[in-house]
């Protein structure tokens, strides 16, 4: 598989992550997908603490709950631009933690360290911002799950987990946004319609921004990452790979 500048994409990786997002698809509403989506919540929720404390914003707390839904309450900093890159930071932030999963792993090699970042971020914001005890244990626990699997799993297994949290962050972004584009029930409780109230721009037409730019985004990583390299990390024997 080539891209348009001559460089080969490895089939192997492009494969796995294809059947990643259909089988994470397919079993989106499944309880053994459940973890993995309030994870991907978790960094939803992540993205809007990290840009209100950039902005000078004050964080109070993160609250995530059972039905995959999730809060950030926050003293929001003063000034349009910086409220809006708040209000904007869920979507496209999931989708930068997605792109940078990849980019970690597959062409920095930094798959162990980007996992056990990962896993101090989690406990980190958990400590500092978790507002109830559901959401305490879980960042904790999962933590704990990902600082286990950095240390103990192969490099085949620790690629794949990457790929697997990459792949459901741009699902999440996907499917969220989906709704926020179609759905008007759910756009009038979104990020979207919270900036629709502060702009000109109707919550769909934010919902349509965040979209390209956060598919644009994914896409660019993805070319990035998941070019043909020298075997290593899943497994893949690449016979004709050039330098």
């Amino acid at each position: 598989m080539q891209t348009s500048s001559g460089s080969k994409l490895d089939s192997g990786r492009v494969a796995l992550l294809l059947v990643l997002l259909g089988v994470g698809w397919y079993f989106w509403d499944s309880p053994a997908v459940w973890p993995l989506k309030l994870l991907v919540v978790m960094m939803h929720e992540s993205g809007h603490a990290l840009a209100t404390l950039l902005a000078g914003g004050a964080v109070d707390r993160i609250s995530l709950a059972a039905n995959d839904s999730g809060a950030c309450l926050a003293h929001l900093p003063t000034g349009l631009m910086a409220q809006v890159a708040v209000h904007s930071a869920g979507y496209v932030g999931s989708a930068l933690a997605a792109a940078f999963l990849l980019l970690a792993t597959f062409r920095l090699r930094l798959r162990r360290l980007v996992l056990a970042a990962s896993c101090v971020g989690l406990a980190v914001m958990g400590v500092l911002y978790a507002g109830d005890g559901f959401t305490l244990a879980f960042c904790l626990g999962t933590a704990l799950v990902l600082g286990l699997a950095a240390k103990y799993l192969p490099d085949g297994g620790v690629d794949t987990l990457n790929l697997s949290l990459a792949g459901l962050s741009a699902l999440y972004v996907a499917l969220d946004l989906r709704s926020a584009l179609w759905n008007g029930a759910a756009r009038s409780v979104t990020d979207a319609a919270l900036l629709s109230h502060l702009t000109p721009v109707p919550s769909w037409g934010w919902a349509a921004l965040w979209s390209f730019v956060s598919l644009a985004l994914l896409g660019l990583f993805a070319r990035w990452s998941l070019r043909a390299a020298r075997p290593e990390g899943l497994g893949y024997t690449l016979t004709s790979s050039r330098r």
